[in-house]
């Protein structure tokens, strides 16, 4: 019986994550006018020490999010002015992604919705429950990172036979 009960607490757990995620989603582009990759691509490159840019795939590796993905939305941000990519200093094949000044003052613009979206999306949440939140949170990405695919009978057989 605790296994079923363990099980559903799960199913719901990430469930409510995927429907939290859709929600944020379709939330932010309502209210700030941004998608949720936008918003972490500016918000990534705005950071200080990012003055001079960011490799391509460390901000891949950052924001945890596809080549394909973060693409796309990179050059809807060059077309929009926002951001810029630039030959590496070191190494002749890659691009620096660079938040231009003109992304720089529209991410400053932002900041206004930005801090009434975070406002209004913790409104039920005290500060420890939020800083509680945030680590729970956490640990859950670790863990989910450390995921491994279950092996099927097919795989296991096959890898049987070859050795």
């Amino acid at each position: 019986m605790a296994a079923q009960d363990d099980n559903n607490v799960a199913n719901r757990l990430f469930f409510r994550l995927f429907q939290a995620s859709n929600i944020l989603q379709k939330q932010t582009v309502s209210a700030v006018g941004l998608t949720t990759v936008q918003w972490a691509v500016l918000g990534a490159l705005s950071r200080r020490g990012y003055e001079d840019g960011i490799a391509f795939n460390d901000l891949t590796e950052y924001l945890i999010v596809s080549r394909q993905s973060l693409d796309g939305v990179l050059k809807r941000l060059e077309r929009e002015g926002h951001v810029r990519r630039i030959p590496h200093p070191d190494d002749g094949r890659a691009r620096l992604i660079l938040l231009t000044d003109q992304g720089r003052a529209y991410w400053e613009s932002l900041q206004p919705k930005i801090q009434d979206f975070y406002a209004q999306g913790l409104d039920s949440l005290s500060f420890d429950e939020t800083v509680s939140l945030l680590h729970q949170l956490n640990k859950l990405q670790k863990d989910v990172q450390q995921v491994q695919p279950m092996s099927t009978e097919k795989e296991e057989a096959t890898t049987e036979e070859t050795t």
